[in-house]
């Protein structure tokens, strides 16, 4: 249910982080400020205002008050949210890069799909138990559809003209071999102790365990369905026993570790007591050795290397874009009295000292 709330405050940091000004442009005072070619309409702010205390309101959380630092700080990531999806739109233009009520609409199902469906494992939700959910999470936040929609918006517009930046990014053969050359240890296969694939069926009491002994030893291939309907192991119960990853000399309770790596292949054993309860045990495979660390070869993780490379590249290209970007709009940005940054939060200047006392209107 939260899911909407941190979505929403989500887009408004990442947005409220780039923005800053100084342009000198005469404001509208209809607006509460100049961004470039735009006007930012004061209600446009009042529309966050209200948004932001209808979910104060619905989460119990007292609105701060006029003249307090609190609201200053606030209004600040009123205008600055307001400010950098103006900058991000304008760009979005200069790229002729559009974001469709269908985008919006297919980015919203993503999200029902993900936040309101049914836990893996279960049916799928059907469309009208999604929405039914993503209505009364709306609800409880004091959101409305209409506002989340348009943060949507904002957010792909954004993802768009930052995937723009990051189109020419490549990365070659020879930044991956270096890559590997000079971090061989991290791509480094683990020794492993000596080992074998096992399966159990763990139970609480001794009966239980010699009953369904006396049904393996009569019919040892009901020994998975026996597993899954009986075990109380969790981890490997739905694996009708079969302990994922082997069985591992050194990491397993001493009486069954014991048992487990004497059986014969395929033999069942007595049931075994440990701390945990009563085990039946199936050996399914050999002892196998246990092996020294080794180097993964280049060919088993190059798409791996190469897929980290590519991401720190297209990282870095975008945050040297989003420095620039932000200078680009330092002249470009006027404030309306009373909505510049409070001192020391504006980017474009230095920064005040922090005994400052912000001015508030309210």
């Amino acid at each position: 249910m939260r899911r909407i709330s941190f979505f929403i405050s989500g887009v408004a940091l990442v947005l409220a982080v780039a923005a800053c000004g100084g342009g000198g442009k005469s404001v509208p005072s209809n607006a509460v400020a100049v961004v470039g070619s735009q006007s930012i309409p004061k209600s446009d702010y009042d529309a966050l205002v209200t948004q932001t205390k209808r979910n104060y309101a619905a989460t119990k959380h007292p609105y701060p008050k006029a003249g307090t630092v609190a609201i200053a700080n606030l209004r600040a990531v009123y205008v600055q949210f307001l400010v950098q999806a103006s900058e991000y739109r304008q760009e979005a233009d200069k790229e002729g890069i559009k974001v469709t009520k269908q985008d919006v609409d297919a980015r919203l199902q993503q999200i029902k799909k993900q936040y309101y469906n049914n836990p893996t494992g279960q049916k799928p939700a059907t469309q009208a138990q999604m929405d039914q959910r993503y209505e009364a999470a709306l609800k409880q936040q004091g959101f409305t559809d209409k506002e989340v929609r348009s943060g949507l918006e904002i957010q792909l517009v954004r993802e768009r003209v930052q995937r723009s930046v990051v189109k020419g990014v490549k990365v070659t053969d020879n930044d991956i071999k270096k890559y590997y050359d000079d971090h061989k240890q991290q791509y480094t296969e683990p020794a492993r102790p000596e080992s074998r694939s096992v399966r159990h069926i763990l139970l609480k009491t001794k009966a239980q365990a010699d009953d369904l002994y006396a049904q393996l030893r009569a019919k040892p291939s009901r020994f998975a369905s026996l597993a899954r309907k009986f075990s109380q192991d969790p981890g490997s119960k739905p694996y009708g026993g079969l302990l994922p990853g082997g069985a591992l000399k050194g990491h397993l309770l001493k009486p069954f570790e014991r048992v487990a790596f004497s059986l014969k292949v395929n033999e069942i054993s007595k049931p075994v007591h440990t701390s945990a309860g009563w085990h039946i045990i199936q050996a399914l495979g050999p002892v196998k050795a246990p092996t020294k660390a080794k180097p993964l070869p280049f060919s088993q993780v190059k798409n791996t290397i190469r897929a980290v490379l590519l991401d720190n590249k297209q990282r870095a290209a975008v945050t040297k874009w989003e420095s620039d970007f932000k200078n680009s709009y330092c002249k470009k940005i006027s404030y309306q009295t009373g909505y510049s940054p409070p001192p020391g939060q504006d980017p474009c200047k230095a920064k005040a000292s922090s005994t400052s006392t912000p001015t508030t209107t309210g």
